[in-house]
């Protein structure tokens, strides 16, 4: 398989389509929804901020799961959360008949996944706020409503990532759900598959302070994975109330190997890691009368890993010694949440409530060369955190156009350590939110939001790491502590031409203890807080259906967010980016349903993406340029879909910059690696029966 025949043969296919034009989708504008419904209709819908999608408005593209439903609303992208310690803010902006998944790591997407289209009912796209509905920090969300109706169902999919020189994985899944009157339960199969889209062949020059060439050799890397999983899910009355319960176990596995030869030098390096990981989630609500409803959590999360990485270098027949990082631990996360929410009247929706929740990481590390033990700050080491969380918040819709959600966190916690550090912290933030919807005339939106937001810790950083491919050893901070963020946010949203949107926002972070990497003695670094520092965002996110361009079916789609940050590097004094925030990664694209065929086809270009990671020792930065992504899905009845699609990366650098001296700094060398990511071919298939 060559780059040419597929390029050649995606071109092919996509002329054929593009001369053919089915009959345009049909569009409805904030429809109210009719026939049967367990919600009382939405008056007004356009004028209050939420967008309803009934399934008519989807029947172009011939959707299999709700899934499908939910990536073509207009101006809408799933964002499935953090996935960070406690609940709030970690859990996405989908939910399913007004409440959020029973587990954090059973996300919307997931959810939505193994939900067939023709069970919803209807699609609320809420932007701003509206009567029972959480939006968890989020100016917009969307809600699914499902049908009460007796059915069964089976999703049974393949998929597959056929690379081109590389190592190919194959991947599938079986799901069944039934339901009958209010209840419903349904099982998961899952043999996943997992890869990297900057795996390839290039070339690496390193250059010394002078601009001599030291080393020019051929570079090749590889990497994949997997796992095999079983999830269980059940909905139904409990107690005079609603329960939903999902329970996971699942194991996995990845490496990846990256290698540089010349005809005197070899350097190979290789990483492998293996676990466990299970999480049980439990929601349970129940109507105490008309105005006031409880909601509980219980969500049990746990995983174990064993990891090893290895780096042999060979120069000039000489072999240096062989580095080996090993790492092996456990961690978990327990949550218990429950709140009230009281419908004051239909203006005025006011809850409360609390959470506490405890969080461990038990890892223990070592580092040899030579096979001679290094000592490393924090190789051992166990963290534990005990938090606890009291909120309150309010949805006032003081008229049709303008709605209010205000509210404050407190928040409590605890951090200890033991093992390798010893030592305990307590902390205590207040965090306000306030998020303003105003909407003028119909079709027009502006919104505005102010908040405090609490970093979450990644307990990781406590410990130590490595990154032997570039010689790179962490050690662990143990005075690591929360970032904080004064947020402050306002964005415009204009819709037209039915499925035509256009928004623009403005950020403005003011950042509290960045968290970043900082220089420890003995030439040691770690991830720490430096400082404060800001964040300046400009998003802009287009829509343009092309029908009143003669193109029927098809749209183009426009997508970006320009970041401008800063921070005082703690090593030089200097101000610069902080670390890990891309500058910039547009994303261009062209969709179009053909509806005579029963398919659909699209490509999306990133003209340009990258960022840079900055060490007291080394500036690391990766580039990319004309990264293109195409596909064409073909769904010859409502139970099958048969998907392909092409990514291809011809330009992706690399660049690093080693000091010999950290200040001031002083220029080691500088190896520049132009890498060629191998092309690859992504198939699906999927039938429901």
């Amino acid at each position: 398989m060559t780059k040419t025949l597929l390029l050649a043969s995606t071109a092919l296919l996509f002329t054929a389509g593009a001369a053919f034009a089915g009959d345009k989708p049909q569009v409805a504008e904030a429809p109210v929804p009719t026939g049967p419904t367990n919600q009382a209709p939405l008056a007004d819908a356009s004028q209050r901020g939420v967008l309803v999608f009934t399934p008519d408005f989807f029947a172009a593209q011939r959707p299999n799961t709700a899934l499908d439903m939910v990536n073509r609303v207009p101006g809408f992208s799933i964002d499935n959360g953090s996935g960070a310690r406690g609940f709030e803010g970690a859990v996405g902006n989908v939910l399913i008949n007004n409440n959020r998944p029973a587990s954090k790591n059973d996300s919307g997407s997931n959810v939505l996944g193994r939900t067939l289209a023709n069970q919803v009912e209807r699609i609320e796209l809420i932007r701003g706020g509206a009567a029972g509905i959480d939006m968890q920090g989020y100016s917009v969300v969307v809600n699914v409503i499902l049908k009460t109706t007796d059915s069964r169902q089976s999703i049974l999919t393949w998929n597959a990532m056929l690379f081109e020189g590389g190592h190919d994985i194959y991947g599938g899944s079986y799901q069944f759900t039934q339901n009958k009157g209010d209840r419903s339960w349904g099982v998961t199969l899952s043999d996943g598959m997992g890869s990297s889209d900057s795996n390839g062949v290039g070339r690496s020059i390193r250059r010394n302070a002078a601009g001599d060439v030291i080393r020019d050799e051929r570079y090749e890397n590889d990497g994949w994975g997997g796992g095999q999983s079983i999830r269980g899910n059940y909905t139904g009355p409990l107690f005079g109330g609603k329960l939903e319960g999902t329970a996971r176990y699942g194991l996995n596995d990845y490496q990846n190997w990256t290698e540089l030869s010349s005809p005197t030098s070899l350097r190979r390096s290789d990483y492998a890691e293996d676990g466990d990981s299970g999480e049980l989630g439990l929601t349970w609500t129940r109507t105490l009368n008309p105005r006031w409803t409880l909601e509980t959590r219980l969500i049990h999360e746990f995983s174990s890993f064993d990891s090893v990485s290895g780096s042999n270098e060979t120069l000039n027949g000489t072999a240096a010694p062989e580095q080996q990082f090993k790492s092996n631990g456990d961690s978990s996360e327990s949550i218990l949440r429950a709140l009230v929410r009281h419908e004051r009247s239909p203006a005025l929706t006011i809850e409360a409530g609390a959470e506490i929740a405890y969080n461990m990481l038990d890892v223990n590390q070592a580092f040899t060369v030579g096979g001679v033990d290094v000592p490393l700050p924090s190789a051992s080491v166990k963290v534990e955190e005990t938090r606890g969380e009291a909120f309150t918040k309010a949805t006032w819709r003081i008229n049709p156009k303008l709605t209010l959600e205000g509210g404050v966190r407190l928040e409590a916690s605890t951090i200890s350590q033991s093992g390798d550090a010893d030592q305990e912290k307590s902390f205590f933030f207040a965090k306000p939110r306030l998020l303003a919807t105003w909407t003028p005339m119909a079709n027009n939106q502006l919104r505005f939001r102010f908040e405090r937001e609490l970093g979450q810790l990644d307990f990781g950083d406590f410990a130590a790491s490595a990154e032997l491919s570039d010689g790179t050893v962490f050690g662990g901070n143990v005075d690591l502590e929360p970032e904080q963020r004064w947020i402050s946010e306002l964005s415009y949203e204009r819709r037209f031409w039915g499925e035509g949107v256009v928004s623009i926002g403005y950020r403005h972070d003011r950042i509290i203890d960045v968290i970043d990497r900082l220089p420890l003695p003995g030439g040691l670094s770690a991830t720490g807080n430096i400082g404060d520092g800001t964040l300046d965002q400009l998003s802009l996110n287009v829509v343009v259906p092309l029908d009143k361009v003669g193109i029927s079916g098809a749209r183009f789609t426009f997508k970006n967010d320009w970041n401008k940050t800063s921070v005082t590097d703690p090593t030089t004094g200097e101000d610069r980016r902080i670390s890990g925030v891309r500058a910039s990664q547009a994303n261009v694209g062209f969709q179009q349903d053909i509806t005579s065929w029963k398919t659909q086809w699209g490509i999306n270009w990133l003209p340009r993406l990258g960022q840079a990671t900055y060490d007291p020792d080394q500036t690391f930065a990766w580039r990319g340029a004309d990264y293109l992504e195409a596909f064409v899905e073909y769904k010859p009845s409502p139970t099958l879909s048969l998907r392909a699609q092409l990514n291809l990366w011809d330009d992706f650098t690399q660049q690093r910059t080693v000091y010999a001296t950290r200040n001031p700094r002083t220029v080691a060398f500088v190896e520049e690696r132009s890498i060629d990511p191998r092309t690859f071919v992504s198939l699906r298939v999927r039938k429901t029966f």
